[in-house]
């Protein structure tokens, strides 16, 4: 028994040594693909290409992304979108360079700083203005797309 199973695994060893095809070194300013990708055929399923075409659509009408925001101020009070306001402007001159945004979700007024990616993006506003604002937190919305920055090459 121990031969057979000794004898099995030699052989799944040699399979695996000697599966892959190894191609001839390129010199590295060719940019040719080899000669196997120049005969290759894709077969998918129809589904997939009308899954991609209602995904591109879909996302065609899109004004942003999923992301998330650092909530400072929300009030259901009567007076609730001139505080706000307030709450706006007084961040807005603290921190000008980050987007500030009330929303109205039924029936509180919300004021959310910035446009960030990832909840770690987030969190290094929310740690800098915490002492400032002490009902700050972090919730997911929907952000404006990110803008890119350009590099610079001197």
């Amino acid at each position: 028994m121990k031969r057979f199973f000794l004898f099995l695994m030699l052989l799944l060893a040699g399979n695996i040594i000697f599966a892959q095809d190894i191609f001839p070194e390129q010199d590295e300013t060719e940019k040719e693909q080899p000669e196997i990708l120049n005969h290759l055929t894709v077969i998918q399923d129809s589904r997939l290409e009308k899954m991609l075409a209602w995904d591109v659509q879909k996302n065609a009408f899109l004004d942003g992304m999923e992301g998330f925001r650092v909530e400072i101020f929300f009030s259901p009070a009567a007076d609730a979108l001139e505080k706000a306001r307030k709450k706006k402007l007084e961040f807005l001159s603290k921190y000008p360079d980050l987007p500030v945004y009330i929303k109205y979700d039924a029936p509180n007024f919300r004021v959310r700083v910035g446009d960030f990616r990832t909840k770690n993006e987030a969190l290094k506003l929310y740690k800098k203005i915490k002492s400032n604002y002490s009902v700050a937190f972090i919730v997911a919305d929907d952000i404006k797309f990110p803008l890119l920055k350009q590099e610079q090459y001197e």
